[in-house]
Protein backbone atom coordinates (compact mmCIF):
# COMPACT_ATOMS: atom_id res chain seq x y z
CA UNK A 1 0.00 0.00 0.00
CA UNK A 2 2.56 2.37 1.07
CA UNK A 3 4.52 1.19 -1.94
CA UNK A 4 1.92 2.40 -4.15
CA UNK A 5 1.37 5.81 -2.87
CA UNK A 6 4.85 6.89 -3.31
CA UNK A 7 4.75 5.76 -7.01
CA UNK A 8 1.46 8.02 -7.38
CA UNK A 9 3.49 10.95 -5.52
CA UNK A 10 6.13 10.23 -7.99
CA UNK A 11 4.03 10.32 -10.88
CA UNK A 12 2.15 13.02 -9.78
CA UNK A 13 5.56 15.19 -9.16
CA UNK A 14 6.78 14.08 -12.89
CA UNK A 15 3.38 15.68 -14.29
CA UNK A 16 3.92 19.24 -12.36
CA UNK A 17 7.44 19.08 -13.86
CA UNK A 18 6.38 18.32 -17.26
CA UNK A 19 4.15 20.76 -16.72
CA UNK A 20 6.48 23.31 -15.54
CA UNK A 21 8.85 22.56 -18.50
CA UNK A 22 6.45 22.87 -21.02
CA UNK A 23 5.01 26.68 -19.46
CA UNK A 24 9.16 27.69 -19.56
CA UNK A 25 8.93 26.73 -22.93
CA UNK A 26 6.23 28.34 -24.04
CA UNK A 27 7.26 31.69 -22.57
CA UNK A 28 10.46 31.26 -24.01
CA UNK A 29 9.03 30.86 -27.57
CA UNK A 30 6.42 33.73 -26.95
CA UNK A 31 9.66 36.45 -25.75
CA UNK A 32 11.73 35.15 -28.48
CA UNK A 33 8.86 35.92 -30.88
CA UNK A 34 8.32 39.23 -29.91
CA UNK A 35 11.87 39.84 -30.18
CA UNK A 36 12.19 38.57 -33.95
CA UNK A 37 9.15 41.08 -34.24
CA UNK A 38 10.61 43.91 -33.05
CA UNK A 39 13.98 43.23 -34.86
CA UNK A 40 12.02 42.57 -37.83
CA UNK A 41 10.50 46.15 -37.50
CA UNK A 42 13.71 48.04 -36.58
CA UNK A 43 15.52 46.26 -39.73
CA UNK A 44 13.21 48.37 -42.51
CA UNK A 45 14.92 49.60 -44.95
CA UNK A 46 14.60 53.59 -46.07
CA UNK A 47 16.47 55.15 -49.22
CA UNK A 48 19.31 57.58 -48.85
CA UNK A 49 17.70 61.34 -49.01
CA UNK A 50 18.62 63.31 -51.51
CA UNK A 51 19.19 67.11 -51.81
CA UNK A 52 21.82 69.96 -50.87
CA UNK A 53 22.84 70.58 -47.75
CA UNK A 54 20.99 73.85 -46.64
CA UNK A 55 18.27 73.05 -49.16
CA UNK A 56 14.37 73.01 -48.14
CA UNK A 57 11.84 71.16 -50.23
CA UNK A 58 8.45 73.41 -49.06
CA UNK A 59 4.94 71.32 -49.88
CA UNK A 60 2.63 74.05 -49.93
CA UNK A 61 -0.82 74.98 -52.14
CA UNK A 62 0.86 77.73 -54.85
CA UNK A 63 -2.17 80.12 -53.71
CA UNK A 64 -0.76 79.47 -49.56
CA UNK A 65 2.82 79.98 -51.27
CA UNK A 66 2.25 83.01 -52.78
CA UNK A 67 0.42 84.71 -49.69
CA UNK A 68 0.72 85.46 -46.28
CA UNK A 69 1.96 82.09 -45.71
CA UNK A 70 4.90 81.85 -47.66
CA UNK A 71 5.50 85.76 -47.24
CA UNK A 72 6.19 85.11 -43.71
CA UNK A 73 8.04 81.55 -44.27
CA UNK A 74 10.36 83.60 -46.84
CA UNK A 75 11.45 85.99 -43.98
CA UNK A 76 12.59 83.04 -42.04
CA UNK A 77 14.28 80.77 -44.50
CA UNK A 78 15.77 83.49 -46.12
CA UNK A 79 17.38 85.58 -44.02
CA UNK A 80 20.81 86.15 -44.46
CA UNK A 81 23.89 84.31 -42.69
CA UNK A 82 25.19 86.15 -40.09
CA UNK A 83 28.99 87.27 -40.41
CA UNK A 84 29.11 86.72 -44.17
CA UNK A 85 30.80 89.36 -46.51
CA UNK A 86 27.70 89.40 -49.00
CA UNK A 87 24.42 88.44 -48.53
CA UNK A 88 23.17 84.78 -48.68
CA UNK A 89 20.20 83.63 -47.44
CA UNK A 90 20.31 80.66 -44.80
CA UNK A 91 18.34 77.84 -47.28
CA UNK A 92 18.13 77.55 -50.61
CA UNK A 93 14.32 76.65 -51.73
CA UNK A 94 12.12 74.31 -53.74
CA UNK A 95 8.45 74.73 -53.93
CA UNK A 96 5.91 72.78 -54.72
CA UNK A 97 2.30 71.44 -54.59
CA UNK A 98 0.92 68.58 -52.46
CA UNK A 99 -0.26 66.41 -55.03
CA UNK A 100 3.05 66.14 -56.63
CA UNK A 101 4.77 65.39 -53.46
CA UNK A 102 4.74 61.58 -54.77
CA UNK A 103 7.79 59.28 -54.74
CA UNK A 104 10.54 61.37 -56.66
CA UNK A 105 9.95 64.24 -54.12
CA UNK A 106 9.83 61.85 -50.62
CA UNK A 107 13.38 61.36 -50.62
CA UNK A 108 14.27 64.86 -50.20
CA UNK A 109 16.56 65.26 -47.23
CA UNK A 110 14.28 68.24 -45.72
CA UNK A 111 10.65 68.79 -45.90
CA UNK A 112 8.75 71.72 -44.66
CA UNK A 113 4.72 71.19 -45.36
CA UNK A 114 2.61 74.03 -44.49
CA UNK A 115 -0.57 75.47 -45.43
CA UNK A 116 -4.46 75.34 -43.97
CA UNK A 117 -6.21 73.05 -42.58
CA UNK A 118 -8.42 71.21 -40.00
CA UNK A 119 -7.14 71.84 -36.56
CA UNK A 120 -3.45 74.00 -35.62
CA UNK A 121 -0.56 71.78 -35.55
CA UNK A 122 3.59 72.05 -35.73
CA UNK A 123 5.33 68.70 -35.68
CA UNK A 124 8.56 66.87 -36.62
CA UNK A 125 9.18 63.50 -38.05
CA UNK A 126 12.40 61.67 -38.31
CA UNK A 127 13.18 59.32 -41.13
CA UNK A 128 10.18 59.09 -42.83
CA UNK A 129 10.60 58.13 -46.26
CA UNK A 130 14.20 58.26 -46.56
CA UNK A 131 17.27 58.58 -44.32
CA UNK A 132 18.67 60.73 -43.01
CA UNK A 133 15.12 62.91 -43.32
CA UNK A 134 13.60 65.69 -41.58
CA UNK A 135 9.95 66.50 -42.01
CA UNK A 136 8.48 69.51 -40.75
CA UNK A 137 4.66 70.27 -40.98
CA UNK A 138 3.31 73.57 -39.97
CA UNK A 139 -1.20 73.28 -40.33
CA UNK A 140 -3.45 76.27 -39.07
CA UNK A 141 -6.87 76.56 -38.95
CA UNK A 142 -6.89 79.79 -41.19
CA UNK A 143 -3.87 81.45 -42.77
CA UNK A 144 -3.93 84.01 -39.83
CA UNK A 145 -3.49 81.08 -37.53
CA UNK A 146 -0.80 79.50 -39.99
CA UNK A 147 1.29 82.39 -40.15
CA UNK A 148 1.41 82.96 -36.66
CA UNK A 149 2.51 79.35 -35.63
CA UNK A 150 4.94 80.45 -38.27
CA UNK A 151 5.89 83.37 -36.37
CA UNK A 152 6.17 81.74 -32.75
CA UNK A 153 8.17 78.77 -34.06
CA UNK A 154 10.43 80.44 -36.17
CA UNK A 155 13.96 79.81 -34.47
CA UNK A 156 12.71 75.90 -34.49
CA UNK A 157 11.90 75.72 -37.78
CA UNK A 158 15.60 76.80 -38.78
CA UNK A 159 17.32 74.90 -36.24
CA UNK A 160 15.14 71.89 -36.75
CA UNK A 161 16.85 71.84 -40.82
CA UNK A 162 20.28 73.47 -39.73
CA UNK A 163 20.98 70.54 -36.46
CA UNK A 164 20.19 67.82 -39.26
CA UNK A 165 22.69 69.16 -41.61
CA UNK A 166 24.78 69.53 -39.07
CA UNK A 167 25.04 65.85 -38.07
CA UNK A 168 24.81 64.56 -41.19
CA UNK A 169 28.11 66.33 -42.20
CA UNK A 170 29.47 65.01 -39.40
CA UNK A 171 28.55 61.41 -40.02
CA UNK A 172 30.52 61.69 -43.37
CA UNK A 173 33.41 63.04 -42.19
CA UNK A 174 33.54 60.30 -38.89
CA UNK A 175 33.40 57.84 -42.12
CA UNK A 176 36.86 59.44 -43.35
CA UNK A 177 38.89 61.35 -40.64
CA UNK A 178 42.11 62.45 -39.71
CA UNK A 179 44.00 60.09 -37.35
CA UNK A 180 44.06 62.90 -35.00
CA UNK A 181 45.04 60.77 -32.10
CA UNK A 182 48.65 61.23 -32.56
CA UNK A 183 48.56 65.32 -32.57
CA UNK A 184 50.85 66.34 -29.99
CA UNK A 185 48.35 70.12 -29.25
CA UNK A 186 44.88 68.14 -29.01
CA UNK A 187 46.79 65.46 -26.57
CA UNK A 188 48.34 67.91 -24.79
CA UNK A 189 44.41 70.47 -24.42
CA UNK A 190 42.53 66.67 -24.07
CA UNK A 191 40.17 67.08 -26.66
CA UNK A 192 39.30 65.79 -30.19
CA UNK A 193 37.98 67.12 -33.21
CA UNK A 194 36.70 65.02 -36.65
CA UNK A 195 38.33 66.68 -38.88
CA UNK A 196 37.99 65.86 -42.70
CA UNK A 197 40.94 63.40 -43.94
CA UNK A 198 41.13 66.01 -47.08
CA UNK A 199 42.79 68.44 -44.96
CA UNK A 200 46.13 68.53 -44.32
CA UNK A 201 48.29 69.63 -41.28
CA UNK A 202 49.98 73.19 -41.13
CA UNK A 203 51.14 73.33 -37.62
CA UNK A 204 50.69 71.11 -34.35
CA UNK A 205 53.22 71.92 -32.00
CA UNK A 206 51.85 71.24 -29.18
CA UNK A 207 50.50 74.73 -28.31
CA UNK A 208 47.85 75.02 -31.16
CA UNK A 209 46.60 72.73 -34.24
CA UNK A 210 46.07 74.26 -37.55
CA UNK A 211 44.48 72.29 -40.83
CA UNK A 212 43.78 73.50 -43.91
CA UNK A 213 41.79 72.70 -47.13
CA UNK A 214 42.51 73.80 -50.18
CA UNK A 215 39.32 74.11 -52.40
CA UNK A 216 38.98 73.04 -55.77
CA UNK A 217 37.07 73.60 -58.00
CA UNK A 218 34.39 71.40 -60.75
CA UNK A 219 37.59 70.55 -63.03
CA UNK A 220 39.60 69.97 -59.91
CA UNK A 221 42.23 72.40 -59.96
CA UNK A 222 42.61 74.50 -57.02
CA UNK A 223 41.15 78.01 -56.77
CA UNK A 224 43.71 79.83 -54.60
CA UNK A 225 41.14 79.44 -52.07
CA UNK A 226 41.20 77.66 -47.78
CA UNK A 227 39.27 76.91 -45.42
CA UNK A 228 41.52 76.83 -42.11
CA UNK A 229 40.73 75.18 -38.89
CA UNK A 230 42.64 75.92 -35.81
CA UNK A 231 42.34 74.47 -31.61
CA UNK A 232 44.38 76.07 -29.10
CA UNK A 233 43.38 77.40 -25.26
CA UNK A 234 44.32 80.68 -23.17
CA UNK A 235 44.55 80.66 -19.31
CA UNK A 236 41.48 82.42 -17.56
CA UNK A 237 42.66 85.31 -16.24
CA UNK A 238 40.03 88.08 -15.30
CA UNK A 239 35.93 88.01 -14.96
CA UNK A 240 36.20 89.09 -18.27
CA UNK A 241 37.54 86.69 -20.06
CA UNK A 242 34.47 84.34 -18.75
CA UNK A 243 32.30 86.53 -19.79
CA UNK A 244 33.46 86.37 -23.30
CA UNK A 245 34.55 90.27 -23.57
CA UNK A 246 38.06 89.47 -24.35
CA UNK A 247 37.43 87.11 -27.52
CA UNK A 248 38.44 89.55 -30.13
CA UNK A 249 41.57 90.70 -27.74
CA UNK A 250 42.58 86.66 -27.57
CA UNK A 251 42.32 85.90 -31.10
CA UNK A 252 43.86 88.87 -32.24
CA UNK A 253 46.89 88.72 -30.03
CA UNK A 254 46.78 84.56 -31.76
CA UNK A 255 46.94 86.24 -35.21
CA UNK A 256 50.05 88.25 -34.46
CA UNK A 257 51.55 85.13 -32.86
CA UNK A 258 50.75 82.25 -35.27
CA UNK A 259 49.31 83.48 -38.36
CA UNK A 260 51.69 85.90 -40.58
CA UNK A 261 50.63 87.68 -43.79
CA UNK A 262 52.68 87.61 -46.79
CA UNK A 263 54.48 91.40 -46.02
CA UNK A 264 56.45 91.84 -43.06
CA UNK A 265 54.24 93.24 -40.04
CA UNK A 266 51.20 91.43 -41.79
CA UNK A 267 48.91 88.97 -39.76
CA UNK A 268 45.78 88.20 -39.09
CA UNK A 269 43.12 90.04 -36.93
CA UNK A 270 39.43 90.92 -36.40
CA UNK A 271 38.44 92.75 -38.92
CA UNK A 272 38.63 96.56 -37.15
CA UNK A 273 35.24 98.09 -39.42
CA UNK A 274 32.62 95.15 -38.28
CA UNK A 275 32.10 94.45 -35.44
CA UNK A 276 31.59 90.61 -35.03
CA UNK A 277 28.13 88.75 -33.73
CA UNK A 278 28.44 86.60 -30.22
CA UNK A 279 25.93 84.50 -28.76
CA UNK A 280 25.76 81.92 -25.53
CA UNK A 281 26.07 78.93 -26.19
CA UNK A 282 27.03 75.46 -25.00
CA UNK A 283 29.87 73.36 -26.59
CA UNK A 284 30.82 69.94 -25.29
CA UNK A 285 28.68 70.36 -22.31
CA UNK A 286 30.12 73.56 -20.81
CA UNK A 287 29.37 77.09 -21.31
CA UNK A 288 30.48 78.72 -24.31
CA UNK A 289 30.66 81.71 -26.58
CA UNK A 290 29.67 81.36 -30.31
CA UNK A 291 31.18 84.46 -32.41
CA UNK A 292 30.84 85.08 -36.36
CA UNK A 293 32.83 88.02 -37.98
CA UNK A 294 35.23 88.63 -40.51
CA UNK A 295 38.65 88.78 -40.11
CA UNK A 296 41.56 90.48 -42.11
CA UNK A 297 45.22 90.67 -42.54
CA UNK A 298 46.70 93.25 -41.36
CA UNK A 299 48.49 95.37 -44.09
CA UNK A 300 47.04 93.03 -46.91
CA UNK A 301 44.10 93.24 -48.70
CA UNK A 302 42.35 90.16 -48.08
CA UNK A 303 39.48 89.21 -45.37
CA UNK A 304 36.76 86.68 -45.27
CA UNK A 305 34.69 85.14 -42.73
CA UNK A 306 35.74 83.32 -39.39
CA UNK A 307 33.76 81.17 -36.91
CA UNK A 308 35.02 80.88 -33.63
CA UNK A 309 33.83 79.22 -30.59
CA UNK A 310 35.19 79.76 -27.19
CA UNK A 311 34.35 77.18 -24.56
CA UNK A 312 34.91 78.38 -20.91
CA UNK A 313 36.74 75.20 -19.18
CA UNK A 314 36.55 76.64 -15.60
CA UNK A 315 37.58 73.25 -14.04
CA UNK A 316 40.80 73.94 -16.10
CA UNK A 317 40.76 77.50 -15.32
CA UNK A 318 41.50 78.09 -19.02
CA UNK A 319 39.20 78.70 -22.32
CA UNK A 320 39.27 76.30 -25.35
CA UNK A 321 39.45 77.93 -28.57
CA UNK A 322 38.26 76.11 -31.73
CA UNK A 323 37.82 78.42 -34.92
CA UNK A 324 37.51 77.93 -38.85
CA UNK A 325 37.60 80.75 -41.03
CA UNK A 326 37.64 80.78 -44.90
CA UNK A 327 39.41 82.70 -48.05
CA UNK A 328 37.33 82.16 -50.88
CA UNK A 329 37.26 85.39 -52.82
CA UNK A 330 34.20 85.99 -55.35
CA UNK A 331 32.17 83.21 -54.35
CA UNK A 332 29.78 82.48 -51.96
CA UNK A 333 31.07 80.97 -48.82
CA UNK A 334 27.73 80.09 -46.70
CA UNK A 335 28.53 76.35 -47.25
CA UNK A 336 32.07 75.94 -46.54
CA UNK A 337 31.44 77.73 -43.35
CA UNK A 338 28.54 75.65 -42.50
CA UNK A 339 31.31 72.50 -43.12
CA UNK A 340 33.76 74.49 -40.31
CA UNK A 341 30.84 74.71 -37.97
CA UNK A 342 30.09 70.81 -38.48
CA UNK A 343 33.55 70.17 -37.58
CA UNK A 344 34.07 72.75 -35.20
CA UNK A 345 30.82 71.51 -32.85
CA UNK A 346 32.30 67.93 -33.03
CA UNK A 347 34.57 68.95 -30.53
CA UNK A 348 34.89 66.89 -27.33
CA UNK A 349 37.08 67.26 -24.12
CA UNK A 350 38.51 64.04 -22.56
Amino acid sequence: MECKKLKARKKIKNLQSEFMMKKITLLIVTILTFISCGQGESKKVLKEANGRMNHLMIVSKQSEWQGKIGDELRKIISEPVLGLPQPEAQFEISQLPPDKFGSMFRSSRSVLQVGVGEKNSFEVATNVYAEPQKILTIIGKSEEEAVKLIQENSSKIVSTFKDADIKTIQRKIRKDRQKVASSKTLQNLGISLSIPSNYNLVEDNGEFLWYRYRITGNNGMELGSSIEIFAYSVPISSEEDENGNTIVAIRNAFGKKNIPGQLEDSYMITEEAYTPHTFNVELAGKKAFETRGKWEVKNVFMAGPFLNYTVVDKANNRLIIVEGLTYAPGVNKRDYMFEVEAILKSLKIN
